[in-house]
């Protein structure tokens, strides 16, 4: 990686031999496969610990929990808060462990559509729930810094699933991830 990391450097005309970039070839590689790129060697739903949920149909949410991942088409970072919720079935997770999810699935190479997927594909297939949704609220720098350059710009992507996918559930979970968006 490093090797191409320079060879990159080099195609695009920055000299080498300053002191600041010395180093950089090295200092990126480290960082891509020791941080950006951690989640492919963690599987998200191995993440999950649970233990049996007690009777109920209370939701289970968890707001702004905060990530940061890379777009596939730019290889540019976005980042922002990932809303999530599920309804239990016959299992609870640890609540440190959505966020771990989270985290695992946003250290890849991604669109986040994909990582919205992700993260609900991941509750449902460790904890079986009655239903699952989460909402991703992101600022990618693809869209801040080239093409249109719009800093600030927020995308929001979201999936539900099971009894959270329609109805009076939907809306509960959907005003509980979001408030904002609760009618006044």
């Amino acid at each position: 990686m490093e090797r191409a990391i320079a060879d990159f450097l080099r195609a695009a005309a920055v000299p080498l031999t300053r002191s600041q970039v010395a180093q950089t070839a090295h200092r990126v590689a480290e960082a891509w496969s020791e941080d950006l790129l951690l989640g492919y060697g963690r599987d998200p739903a191995g993440e999950m610990a649970s233990e049996e949920a007690p009777a109920g149909e209370g939701l289970v949410v968890l707001r702004d929990i905060a990530f940061h991942s890379m777009c596939v088409h730019h290889l540019l970072p976005f980042f922002g808060r990932a809303h999530v919720a599920y309804l239990p079935h016959r299992r609870l997770a640890g609540l440190s462990k959505i966020a771990r999810i989270v985290d695992a699935l946003a250290r890849r190479l991604q669109v986040q559509e994909v990582l919205t997927e992700g993260i609900v594909d991941a509750i449902e297939a460790s904890l079986e729930p009655r239903g699952a949704a989460c909402v991703i609220e992101a600022e990618h720098m693809c869209v801040a810094c080239r093409g249109i350059r719009k800093p600030g710009v927020r995308i929001i992507t979201t999936r539900f699933t099971g009894r959270l996918a329609a109805g009076p559930r939907r809306e509960e979970a959907l005003r509980l991830l979001v408030p904002e968006t609760a009618p006044r």
